[in-house]
């Protein structure tokens, strides 16, 4: 079996992937933290909506 180094990884196909996931998780993490205060209020709002007023929770 070939031994690898934690730099032969990174440039084989199996470790490719591996950097391309945690980058997207990155990525996405940034999102979620710059509009933060965007995207929490959208969920309450929707909860609101579900939830509070009956609408479509009542009509099930």
């Amino acid at each position: 079996m070939k031994r690898m180094n934690k730099y032969s990884l990174i440039r084989t196909a199996r470790g490719m992937g591996t950097v391309e996931v945690v980058i997207i998780i990155a990525i996405l993490v940034a999102l979620a933290l710059a509009f933060r205060s965007a995207l929490t209020g959208y969920a309450g709002s929707v909860m609101d909506y579900v939830f509070d007023e009956g609408k479509v929770i009542g009509q099930l």
